[in-house]
């Protein structure tokens, strides 16, 4: 079982920034994958940024376009998500998530992240 604790939302201005963090409390390094998602009011989950543990490999969603850096420190067994430039339709309550998949892909389903956390609430005002 692995438990995740994120921290770091907010409110913030447009075109400003914030960092999130997501502690986990077990990482298990092979298959390990790692993630951020979101949901705003009245939509459906939508995939922010993956990473791949023992392999560093990194993937996106199309609306980050350069904005958003996912990273991790293993020492620390906690991934990060910095949110550069964000707008306001970057609100939403943001998820961390984490499971084992074989291979070394980045996969972008919810399906495919067995554990998650709370969520912590991102607000960019206008």
């Amino acid at each position: 079982q692995v438990q995740l604790v994120e921290s770091g939302g907010g409110l913030v201005q447009a075109g400003g920034s914030l960092r999130l963090s997501c502690a986990a409390s077990v990482v298990t390094y092979t298959y390990y994958h790692m993630a951020w998602f979101r949901q705003a009011p009245g939509k459906e989950r939508e995939f922010v940024a993956a990473i791949r543990w023992s392999v560093g490999r990194t993937g996106y969603g199309d609306f980050v376009k350069g904005r958003f850096t996912i990273s991790r420190d293993n020492a620390k067994s906690t991934v990060y998500l910095q949110m550069n430039s964000l707008k306001p339709e970057d609100t939403a309550v943001y998820y961390c998530a984490a499971g084992y998949q074989v291979g070394s892909e980045i996969t972008s389903s919810p399906n495919d992240y067995a554990y998650w956390g709370q969520g912590t609430q991102v607000t960019v005002s206008s």
